[in-house]
């Protein structure tokens, strides 16, 4: 089951720096999960096909973070490039591209702009007919100032961070917000993104949400950073 908390999770608002990254253009399709997932395992088996909505180039769902994880390892392993997931503040960084209203598109969303539960308004948007299935990455021709699509809706995408009730202690140079201690909460990890199934509020730059690693929802997916990229590539979509 997904959980949301109160908006305080969002708070306080701090300055981050952020180094360079290169990030997914669109979040990893069901073409580029099965071609990785047939390379040698590292840490633990994939499903080849693990999405209900199907289709090669529509986002690949029902990943747990573990498995996202071990897809990072794979392609790592096969480019000899270091991919990984996102941290929080690099995917809300990316999100925003520059900007600082709700969505990167403006102060509102639309089923024009993006997949959601659009039976549900934020702002001065209009109630409309969701689609309740995934639609295939870059469906809305709408990009961010950084060139990336489908950051709002969709499918959730899972962060490398922990969970953390707050921002209070978070670091500040964009890394991923990771603790040793025997804390069982530090086990929850976060998404962002919001998808097709939920409320458009769940869908701002700023929305976290937090589950278990293990768990496989049917809205999960993620895309992938790297540091360079590699001179092999993944299908395109």
């Amino acid at each position: 089951m997904l959980l949301h908390y109160r908006n305080n999770s969002e708070r306080p608002q701090h300055e981050v720096n952020i180094p360079s990254f290169f990030m997914g253009k669109y979040p990893v399709t069901q073409a580029q999960w099965k071609f990785v997932a047939s390379l040698p395992q590292v840490n633990c088996e994939l499903k080849s096909d693990p999405s209900y909505f199907k289709g090669e180039n529509r986002p690949v769902e029902r990943v747990s973070w573990f498995d996202a994880l071990e897809y990072c390892d794979r392609i790592s392993q096969y480019t000899g490039k270091n991919y990984r997931l996102p941290s929080e503040a690099e995917w809300e960084y990316a999100c925003r591209a520059g900007t600082t209203t709700p969505f990167h598109f403006g102060e509102t969303i639309t089923s024009e702009l993006a997949n959601y539960n659009a039976e549900y308004t934020y702002g001065a948007g209009k109630k409309e007919t969701s689609r309740g299935e995934t639609t295939e990455v870059g469906h809305f021709g709408v990009a961010n100032a950084f060139g990336l699509y489908d950051m709002h809706g969709n499918v959730w995408e899972w962060c490398a961070d922990q969970w953390h009730s707050n921002y209070e202690g978070a670091p500040i140079d964009g890394s991923a917000w990771i603790e040793d201690s025997n804390n069982n909460d530090n086990l929850i990890r976060l998404l962002r993104g919001g998808s097709r199934f939920h409320y458009p509020e769940h869908c701002r730059s700023a929305y976290p949400v937090l589950n278990s690693p293990d768990f496989d929802g049917s809205t999960f997916s993620f895309r992938v950073v790297c540091g360079v990229f590699s001179s092999r590539t993944l299908p395109s979509p």
